[in-house]
């Protein structure tokens, strides 16, 4: 996809972090932009920021681990806009503690919103962009949390980010074995400086752990200590405008694989991968 000048783009997680990036740099691009979001101050606000752009926009608060959802995002964006051209599945959340000690609510927020999120975008949004037969391009947000081993306290999202990447993958195929004019990337930054440690936030009700889990986490000192090294590592991260500019130039190059941060993801991912062909035991992971 080369030209992006009065195409429309939608973008989930678009009120804050790389969503709201994406958006604004579609904007400069020349694009229209649907910014959809859970959260609604926030994005009206990253509205009012891509309309100060010149961009035509439209906001759906949209809650993407939801089908209905996102098919009410889909018929919104075509009714305002007539198609769509560029699809970023970006929403995401993080959540940690141990596979077996987090809640079945825990799993079904960070499942339904990193993995879910993304195959409610692909199921709707692929078969309108078909029909269009016109060039588009679908990026798919990961993370090196998608390719890396994974971390202790960190399996949900780890199973989330891996499976992303293992849908992008089949998608690029598929599409290809039809000779489809759709483009496919995965995006797989590392430490990004965003609100991602804070998405408790935006964690549904019904899905909000009760008082006496919530205890047994926080009394947790393992939990707590990997939470506050994480949050450093993601607060001295790279901008977010970083990554929307690396993003075009994938989708400019028609580049799968996109990853953003370098040399010592890098190492430990052929570290990793070098451990597999060996069929040695997986070691334990640092963070880069």
């Amino acid at each position: 996809m080369k030209e992006f000048k009065n195409k429309v783009a939608v973008i989930t997680g678009a009120a804050s972090g790389i969503g709201r990036s994406l958006a604004k740099r579609c904007a400069q691009e020349g694009m229209k932009v649907v910014l959809a979001d859970i959260e609604e101050e926030a994005l009206t606000l990253a509205e009012r920021d891509v309309k100060a752009l010149g961009a035509s926009t439209l906001t759906v608060l949209t809650d993407v681990s939801e089908a209905n959802s996102v098919e009410a995002l889909a018929e919104k964006t075509l009714d305002t806009f007539g198609a769509v051209h560029l699809l970023c599945n970006n929403a995401g959340v993080i959540a940690n503690g141990s596979a077996w000690g987090s809640t079945l609510r825990d799993w079904q927020w960070v499942m339904g919103v990193n993995l879910w999120g993304v195959i409610h975008g692909i199921h709707v949004f692929v078969p309108i962009m078909l029909k269009q037969e016109t060039e588009c391009h679908i990026v798919n947000t990961a993370s090196m949390a998608g390719l890396a081993s994974p971390a202790p306290t960190y399996a949900m999202y780890y199973v989330t980010k891996h499976g992303v990447v293992a849908l992008s993958e089949a998608i690029y195929h598929e599409l290809a074995q039809k000779g489809a004019s759709i483009g496919v990337s995965v995006l797989c930054p590392g430490f990004v400086n965003t609100r991602l440690v804070e998405a408790e936030r935006n964690r549904p009700i019904e899905l909000k752990n009760d008082s006496a889990d919530e205890q047994r986490y926080l009394a947790d000192p393992v939990n707590q200590a990997i939470a506050q090294g994480f949050a450093t590592l993601v607060s001295n991260g790279i901008s977010p405008q970083q990554v929307a500019d690396c993003v075009f130039n994938a989708v400019r190059d028609n580049k799968f694989y996109i990853l953003v941060n370098d040399d010592p993801w890098r190492r430990s991912l052929r570290a990793r991968f070098d451990d597999i062909l060996e069929e040695r035991n997986p070691n334990m992971p640092a963070f880069q």
